[in-house]
């Protein structure tokens, strides 16, 4: 059974992306890759009016095991942070898909690679 959420997208980098309200989409890492990175303690986003490109790293994950780079799944201009995964990390890890969330991005490229949450389900089981 899925823990992916259905109504998503996914990376093969393990991020998710929300469908697009008014061209802006919400970012955030799979529950898959908070359990495999461990206790997030600290999370660095692209800044507000970034260029963010599908495919190229835009911000860093650390934990307690290992830094990890955050990939964007489109391509376009971040419109908002989630200030509270930068004063709370741990928010990545206890709950990936809602208050997690780590940036918005007002979408002016969608990569052609991003999985259904079956296929990402599929993808990680590997």
């Amino acid at each position: 059974m899925s823990i992916n959420p259905q109504n998503l997208r996914y990376s093969k980098e393990h991020e998710w992306l929300s469908a697009p309200a008014d061209g802006v989409a919400t970012v955030g890492i799979t529950s898959h890759a908070a359990d495999a990175l461990g206790d997030v303690v600290f999370v660095q986003l692209p800044e507000v009016g970034a260029a963010v490109t599908a495919g190229e790293t835009c911000g860093e994950l650390e934990s307690t095991k290992s830094v990890s780079d955050l990939y964007s799944p489109v391509s376009g201009e971040v419109t908002e942070i989630n200030q509270d995964v930068v004063d709370d990390p741990a928010l990545v890890n206890s709950a990936p898909f809602e208050g997690g969330w780590l940036f918005k991005v007002r979408v002016s490229d969608e990569a052609g690679e991003l999985l259904s949450a079956a296929e990402y389900d599929a993808f990680i089981a590997g």
